[in-house]
């Protein structure tokens, strides 16, 4: 697979720090941010690159040259007057035959893209965007997707929103050259607004979602905390190809308050710490994912529809404060049967209800979790034994009392809140 790098913008915000070279050639331990992605490209067989050069375009090409000494092959196109994100791929119609990948010269990231090309090629899309979330989804543009990854809305930073799900494009496509017939002449265009958006209605964009280190540099302060995660591994540990490490979550009692049978997203309140709980989580490499009962299904108490707007809440109410969740996962299901209103098809004896284990081990098989040096943190023995039975370290937050009473095993740590285990086992 052909890939495209955009290596042509000016870096204004970062200007500061580089005002003489390119944005792309900003280095990060010793070595500019687009060395960092030539190389990650070429340790995984991505070989034949493309530069769209502009702004001091010349400092990249006598950088890189050819591409030999780094083991790949590198041609370039040099943008007299900026083109924006997608005019230049005018030129390349006769170059672009099959799907290729585009990507932005300014992000550091480490990504499986063995895991990303096969996501594209499986949905047969002509556009499949690379997604995630972000510390910062109120001024991100926002991608929605359905359960098979089809982009349904695209809502940009300056568009209002209400409740979401933490979804955020991170500047890393895989594109059908069919997409390129669009392009009439080589003019200023946006890809995203331009090209892809319009073509969300003819249900052809999917978005893959990977907690995988995706990040622009583009502001000092990012600049900074990608600088600090380079250093300390956490940029190559993110990689799919190598084992994760999560803290398992529950909801109800854990993240928001405990109100019985929560079935609106307004019933939804965070605990106190909470937030600041996850950043931290975030911040230190491991996984953050819920894992949640939701017998409101089961009951015909809430539908599908509307725990998603409930989950919508929750990642709103964590993303204003600068936290996110990786996934979420939950159980609809309900053995007891004989309630008014109770939906039969969710009435089954399944695998994913807590105390069983099947929510974690169906995120460990997704995100290749490491279950034995993971954990499992919540308020319910329930919760405890799930995670005992997966081979996660099992914490319990409460009162010590009540756990106590309960006759647990020994084997259990004891937190009164999850901020309170979080300072003193992950960060």
């Amino acid at each position: 697979m052909k890939v495209v790098i955009m290596a042509g913008g000016k870096g204004t915000r970062i200007s500061s720090m580089a005002a003489d070279i390119p944005k792309p050639m900003i280095r990060i331990a010793d070595k500019p941010v687009l060395e960092h992605q030539v190389n990650h490209l070429k340790e995984q067989g991505l070989t034949d690159i493309i530069l769209i050069t502009g702004h001091l375009g010349k400092i990249i090409q006598d950088y890189f040259g050819d591409g030999s000494k780094w083991g790949v092959s590198i041609s370039y196109y040099q943008e007299e007057e900026p083109l924006g994100t997608a005019g230049a791929l005018y030129y390349f119609k006769d170059v672009l035959k099959e799907d290729f990948l585009l990507m932005n010269g300014d992000l550091v990231a480490d990504i499986d893209f063995a895991r990303f090309i096969h996501f594209h090629r499986e949905k047969g899309a002509q556009a499949t965007l690379f997604t995630h979330p972000n510390h910062h989804p109120y001024d991100s543009a926002l991608i929605v997707a359905d359960k098979e990854g089809k982009v349904t809305r695209w809502i940009h930073k300056e568009e209002k929103r209400t409740r979401y799900k933490n979804r955020v494009n991170a500047g890393i496509h895989i594109l059908s050259p069919i997409l390129l017939e669009n392009i009439k002449k080589p003019e200023k265009l946006d890809l995203d607004r331009d090209i892809l958006k319009p073509l969300v209605k003819q249900d052809v964009v999917y978005a893959y979602n990977s907690p995988e280190y995706v990040k622009d540099m583009g502001t000092p302060e990012r600049y900074q905390m990608v600088c600090e995660d380079y250093e300390k591994g956490k940029i190559a540990a993110r990689n799919l190809s190598r084992e994760q490490k999560a803290v398992f979550l529950d909801r109800d009692g854990t993240l928001n308050k405990y109100i019985g049978f929560l079935t609106r997203p307004e019933q939804l309140q965070l605990l106190d710490g909470v937030a600041e709980a996850v950043k931290r989580i975030n911040e230190s490499g491991y996984l953050a994912i819920v894992v949640t009962n939701q017998p409101v299904v089961a009951r015909g108490d809430c539908s599908l529809e509307e725990l998603e707007e409930i989950h919508n809440q929750l990642e709103t109410e964590l993303g204003n404060n600068g936290a996110y969740v990786d996934d979420i996962f939950f159980c609809p299901h309900h053995p007891d049967k004989g309630f008014e209103g109770e939906r039969p098809e969710y009435k089954i004896d399944c695998e994913c209800r807590k105390p069983k284990p099947g929510m974690l081990q169906k995120a460990a098989e997704k995100y290749h979790i490491d279950l034995k040096n993971s954990y499992m943190v919540g308020d319910s023995m329930r919760d405890v034994q799930a995670g005992l039975a997966a081979g996660c370290h099992a914490v319990y937050v409460g009162k010590e009392d009540n756990f106590k009473r309960s006759g647990a095993a020994q084997d259990v740590e004891i937190y009164p809140d999850l901020l309170s285990f979080v300072k003193e086992k992950i960060i």
